[in-house]
């Protein structure tokens, strides 16, 4: 965990693209060994195949940063000089394979529809705390790759190809809410919501990447989709460790095994309650502020595209009011009689997790000031 962690921050802060690429692929490793080593079910499969698909995708997004190296006057990988200077055209060949390779290999780590079909088994078989630094961290890599590669290195090309991005982006929305919605595993559900909401995200960044409409709906989308990634890092984080908390005590994530857990488990219900109702996008929590930005920054773009996303919110919500209905509501089986309630320290840390959410969603100003200094779009045709 420890190594996880120093190598997701090493991707975060450099500024060299080369060491971006090592800390991606070694953020591999942590999470392979997290799963395949104390995971459960089908473990190894599930860590073998998130680890070669992640892998094939960051392949070419080293091909992808190769090509852009090479097309600079000076070969460099320092981030501020390609974001200065675009090394490429948005017409021709090279630019669209180039963009092409690191939307797969972002979309893969995303995970966007339909190169996520890794992320289930990986979520069902890790143990609850590796499953939300997948969800609350690794996954952001994708999205974060996606702003700072081909939207601010690619500029013309990324807002050439930004409407067909952001129609995968609404598929992921509705494929990831409408497959979630028919899962009876209470993790595989969770997992489905991810592709869903990374799906909001994608078209924030898609959005904010074209050269349509006002720069004010475009820079809103961005802050809505980098939103996003925080808001989704914290609640689905914490939905992961409810499921954690719930494999432990039973050994079961099959829903309808359940039912009146209200009764023996108060505090459990609780914090679970308010974690999916900030996914769903309630608002005064943090995924309204998020969804909000984005949906603003999308129907000043594409409206007839924000129109269908919406319909993602709808589905969310019902899938989230059945999976609370079946869990914690009905009659209590008698097998579920002696099912004991959180501890002190996984409340603590679910309590310190949704309080961010609350905190964002009452109060955005202090985080949406942080994140428009340097939500900053691209001037197309004239460098980032």
């Amino acid at each position: 965990m420890a190594f996880l962690a120093g190598v997701s921050i090493g991707l975060f802060v450099t500024l060299d693209l080369i060491v971006f690429y090592v800390f991606f692929d070694l953020s591999l490793v942590g999470m392979y060994f997290l799963i395949g080593r104390w995971g459960h079910g089908d473990a190894q499969q599930a860590a073998l195949k998130f680890f070669v698909y992640t892998l094939a995708g960051s392949l070419l997004i080293l091909i992808g940063i190769i090509v852009l190296a090479l097309n600079m006057p000076a070969l460099t990988f320092d981030m501020r000089a390609l974001i200065e200077s675009p090394p490429l055209a948005a017409a021709g060949l090279v630019p669209g394979l180039v963009f092409l390779a690191f939307v797969i290999g972002f979309g893969i780590k995303t995970p966007l529809f339909p190169v996520h079909t890794w992320l289930p088994p990986a979520h069902v078989d890790a143990p609850g705390p590796a499953s939300a630094i997948l969800a609350g961290v690794l996954l952001k890599m994708g999205t974060y790759g996606l702003i700072r590669i081909p939207m601010q290195m690619m500029p013309e090309t990324f807002a050439r190809w930004a409407l067909p991005l952001a129609v995968l982006a609404v598929i992921s929305i509705l494929w990831g809410s409408i497959v979630a919605f028919a899962q009876e595993n209470l993790k595989r559900r969770i997992a489905y919501t991810s592709v869903n909401h990374m799906g909001y995200t994608v078209l924030g960044i898609a959005v904010a990447g074209s050269a349509l409409g006002s720069e004010m709906a475009r820079e809103l989308a961005l802050t809505g989709a980098v939103v996003e990634m925080i808001a989704h890092g914290l609640i689905t984080g914490a939905l992961f460790l409810v499921a954690g908390a719930v494999w432990q005590r039973a050994g079961d994530y099959h829903l309808p095994n359940f039912g009146g857990l209200a009764g023996p488990a108060p505090r459990l219900t609780g914090l679970a309650t308010l974690a999916a109702f900030a996914s769903l996008g309630l608002p005064g929590l943090a995924g309204f502020v998020a969804e909000l930005h984005i949906f603003l920054g999308a129907f000043g773009i594409y409206p007839w595209l924000a129109a269908i996303g919406l319909l993602g919110i709808l589905i969310t919500a019902a899938l989230f009011l059945m999976m609370l209905r079946q869990m914690f509501f009905g009659a209590l089986p008698k097998e579920r009689e002696h099912f004991a309630d959180l501890t002190r320290t996984e409340t603590a840390l679910l309590v310190l997790l949704l309080a961010l959410v609350v905190l964002i969603g009452l109060w955005p100003t202090w985080l949406l000031t942080l994140i428009d200094a340097g939500a900053v779009i691209p001037a197309i045709g004239t460098g980032g």
